[in-house]
């Protein structure tokens, strides 16, 4: 067909007819193909085409240009099948991505688990064990002026002191005397006591005596037989320590045996009182302690405190706790503890195990202990109406008098009575003191030579 713009009528052949397909087909019509396609049919359609072309030039059509021989497929609208089939091309062979994807991920997790179990059969096979990092085992020693060292040296000479008596049991803690078996603790642990037990470091345990005790110095020895291998504490000398000096105390706090800890000397030449439950004052406690605040709690009473050379230089005795009234009061430490002296504790040792009881340097005087004034005053009467300055006694030889009030011991200031007694305890029987007396507003210094008496 040209190329050009169609203006004629369309052809005879290209219209649909208006009556049935057989009947009322139109001369010049290509008949309809038949239901069976065959060379036949084709052949026989040739010529009805070509006749059709025959009567209008303008038309050409390839198909008449074909070889003899080869037939001729003409394309029928109103034939029953189409001469087209859709070509829907092959189906993919290719992979997906979400098949790659799925493929990927059960690999892994086959791979996965097999690696696992592969491995965990490996290390069951091979019986090895989880090890953490850890530092390497060295030599366990310690310096020996190390609270390590000081504690090593000093332990085996401590023991735990388990009481029991009439009104109840108690704990406290002692040190080792002497080879012979004497241990030093504090009267208030084993005071009205029926039996005493005491246990080592190494945990054996024995039965103890008691050799004796003096409340007024809160000191008591007592006695274990038939062990061996003691380990005896080497004492120091209290004249000197030195307020900072460190030192470490060993007890069995809330009866937990071997406890160490540590701390400094707060103070020294503290007076302190104790005791006092009986109310006739025979049990109370003068110390002129060491004040130390290495934590000490009830069950530490009668343990050593040790300077840097593991030497005692104290044995603990009390605590101060807040006040009574406090609601917020505590029972353990607070961080003022008191120790007696181990030059006070040696002398009473050393007379307990002698005879029984310790002596008490005295001057022979009645002290007004209702007096609230500065200093010790020395009272008008002494009991049972006798007079306040013991006739022939050291303070009647001094020229103490009725009403004198003492301010100062070797020119250290005294402010009450009961500071008084603790500052001449601090010394032996026959120990010269100078005492600063205030007499009717006028000052006078006097010199006693300190008698003695026994204790309680």
């Amino acid at each position: 067909m040209a190329d050009r713009q169609q203006t004629d009528p369309a052809p005879q052949w290209w219209s649909r007819p208006e009556g049935t397909a057989e009947g009322g087909r139109r001369e010049g019509v290509p008949a309809p193909r038949p239901e069976t396609g065959g060379e036949d049919h084709v052949q026989d359609a040739a010529p009805t085409a070509a006749a059709a072309l025959d009567k209008d030039p303008d038309l050409s059509d390839p198909a008449l240009d074909a070889p003899a021989g080869v037939p001729v497929v003409r394309y029928d609208p109103w034939g029953t099948e189409p001469l087209q089939v859709v070509d829907r091309g092959r189906t993919p062979r290719g992979i997906r991505l979400w098949q790659v994807v799925a493929l990927s991920l059960g690999t892994a997790l086959l791979a996965g688990g097999i690696g696992g179990y592969v491995g965990v059969l490996a290390e069951r096979q091979s019986n090895t064990r989880l090890e953490l990092p850890q530092a390497a085992a060295v030599d366990g020693g310690r310096a020996p002026d190390s609270v390590a060292g000081i504690a090593a040296t000093a332990l085996p000479g401590v023991v735990t002191l388990h009481v029991r008596g009439a009104k109840g049991g108690g704990t406290g803690t002692g040190f080792v005397l002497d080879q012979q078996g004497h241990i030093l603790t504090n009267s208030h642990v084993v005071a009205d006591s029926q039996e005493i037990t005491v246990t080592f470091s190494t945990g054996e345990s024995v039965t103890a005596t008691l050799v004796g005790r003096d409340s007024g110095y809160d000191l008591a020895v007592v006695k274990v037989e038939g062990v061996r291998g003691l380990r005896p504490l080497s004492l120091g000398n209290s004249e000197n320590v030195k307020v900072g000096d460190p030192v470490v105390a060993i007890g069995a706090p809330f009866d937990l045996s071997n406890t160490v800890t540590a701390g400094i000397i707060s103070a020294t030449g503290r007076p302190v009182t104790a005791g006092g439950d009986k109310g006739d004052g025979s049990d109370i406690s003068y110390v002129d302690a060491l004040q130390t605040d290495a934590p000490i709690n009830p069950g530490n009473s009668g343990g050593p405190l040790l300077d840097a050379k593991a030497h005692v230089v104290g044995i603990n005795s009390a605590i101060r706790g807040a006040d009574k009234d406090d609601s917020t009061r505590q029972g353990g430490s607070i961080g003022l503890g008191f120790a007696i002296p181990v030059n006070q504790g040696k002398r009473v040792a050393e007379e307990l195990i002698r005879t029984g009881r310790a002596t008490h340097p005295v001057i022979g005087v009645t002290l007004d202990m209702d007096y609230t004034g500065d200093g010790a005053r020395v009272g008008d009467k002494g009991e049972d109406g006798k007079p306040s300055v013991v006739a022939g006694g050291p303070g009647a030889v001094a020229g103490i008098r009725a009403g004198d009030v003492i301010t100062k011991v070797d020119g250290r200031r005294v402010r009450g009575g009961d500071e008084l007694i603790i500052k001449i305890r601090a010394h032996r029987p026959g120990d010269p003191l100078t005492l600063t007396v205030l007499r009717q507003g006028r000052e006078s210094t006097l010199r006693v030579v300190l008698g003695s008496a026994n204790g309680s």
